[in-house]
């Protein structure tokens, strides 16, 4: 019987380990690039089309440029007293006036037949006051003479009831005559009370009558005077000095009473109207500071007045020069005006760019140190003025940001140059 033979094993590497090696180190390289790899994706760009700012720390001036144009301090409008067509023009736009001088002459006909019938009622009036006033005049002496007849009267029938009285007390007349002797003398006593009434109602009556006809008669003499001076008002004066900026009335034009016809702007100063963003409106106040350069010469100014409302995301202040004008100052010109916002500081400042716009100042492409590339970063802007942005986190002086547009990067986190 023959003995079994034994098999050795074979050594070293055989083809089925060389597979798992060789799927292992796969397996720790894809692993090492999930680990240690960036995920960020990437845009290349050619860094000499793009601008780059460096942070910087300096002092930050709080400040907006905003533009402004020039109108008179005060614009006095001129509005028809009194309506009428109009007949005459003595001035122009443009021309320097005094107050009191006539622009323009309207004529109103049916003014003048007001006239006329006012004068008529008082003419009337005072004819009927005269009348009446002759008629009192002769009432009264009707009342005086009444009384003096009653006077008369009474001292006859007095005598007449003394003598009756003295004969009856004798018998030598009947009690029938005595007693007709007494009534006629009590009778005229009291016609003379009542003449004496009649004549003090009939005074205070008359005293009531012509203080209220003479009232009346004062007030239709100021009405008079009232309705002449609306004659004067025809004339359309200047009521102060100033140049005659614009007059829209045309010779046959008619002009209704209150119509606004023109205006007069007040050249004894000036003021610059300016329209600032929305954003700004709990920043600007009164008396806030500002200034304008004028062929190298600063000239001062401050808000004097802002206005509440908000048209098309702006909204309106006034300025006044604090201090000198500049010379040969026009109404419309325009400047750029610096107006400050509030004291400068020590800051971190970005230059401003098109990034902005872009990012809403919320991040930013940050070069590395050797400049070879710039990676997304989160930063928070505070104030900003013309030139630059203040930083308030995310950036440190000396970084390097690219500042021009990003519209071309699309949602790239990473930038290379080429």
């Amino acid at each position: 019987m023959g003995m079994d033979k034994v098999i050795e094993k074979k050594k070293g590497l055989r083809p089925k380990h060389i597979i798992w090696i060789a799927g292992g180190l796969a397996f720790v390289f894809l692993l090492y690039k999930v680990i240690f790899t960036e995920n960020a994706s990437t845009f290349r760009a050619e860094k000499e089309k793009l601008t780059i700012s460096t942070v910087e720390e300096s002092l930050f001036n709080d400040y907006i440029t905003v533009i402004g144009q020039v109108e008179p301090i005060t614009t006095i409008y001129l509005d028809a007293i009194e309506g009428g067509q109009v007949e005459e023009r003595f001035i122009e736009e443009g021309t320097m006036v005094q107050k009191g001088d006539v622009i323009l002459r309207l004529e109103n006909r049916q003014l003048y037949q007001t006239i006329l019938n006012s004068e008529a009622a008082l003419a009337e009036k005072e004819n009927y006051l005269r009348n009446t006033r002759i008629s009192f005049e002769t009432e009264l002496i009707q009342s005086r003479k009444n009384i003096l007849d009653s006077r008369y009267r009474l001292n006859r029938k007095k005598r007449s009831f003394e003598q009756n009285k003295a004969l009856f007390d004798e018998q030598l007349i009947s009690k029938e005559d005595f007693l007709q002797a007494k009534e006629d003398y009590e009778y005229e006593g009291n016609m003379l009370e009542i003449n004496k009434v009649k004549a003090k109602n009939d005074s205070l009556i008359r005293l009531t009558s012509m203080q209220s006809l003479e009232s009346d008669l004062v007030k239709m003499r100021q009405m008079l005077v009232l309705v002449r001076e609306r004659l004067d008002n025809l004339n359309v004066k200047a009521p102060v000095n100033g140049q005659l900026g614009m007059l829209d009335a045309e010779i046959g034009q008619r002009i209704n009473e209150g119509q606004r016809i023109g205006q007069i702007n007040v050249l004894d100063n000036f003021k610059i109207k300016a329209l600032i963003d929305e954003h700004y409106i709990d920043r600007v106040k009164r008396d806030l500071p500002a200034s304008l350069d004028r062929n190298g010469t600063v000239f001062n100014l401050k808000v004097r007045k802002v206005y509440p409302e908000v048209r098309n995301g702006q909204f309106e202040i006034d300025m006044v020069f604090d201090g000198t004008t500049p010379d040969n100052i026009r109404t419309g010109q325009s400047y750029h005006i610096k107006l400050e916002l509030g004291e400068s500081g020590k800051a971190v400042l970005l230059p401003r760019g098109g990034f902005f716009q872009s990012t809403g100042g919320q991040w930013v492409f940050v070069l590395n140190q050797d400049e070879t590339e710039a990676t997304k970063r989160n930063i928070k802007i505070g104030k900003q003025n013309p030139q630059y942005y203040e930083v308030l986190e995310g950036l440190n002086a000396g970084e390097k940001v690219i500042t021009s547009g990003y519209e071309m990067f699309g949602t790239n986190d990473r930038i290379t140059f080429r």
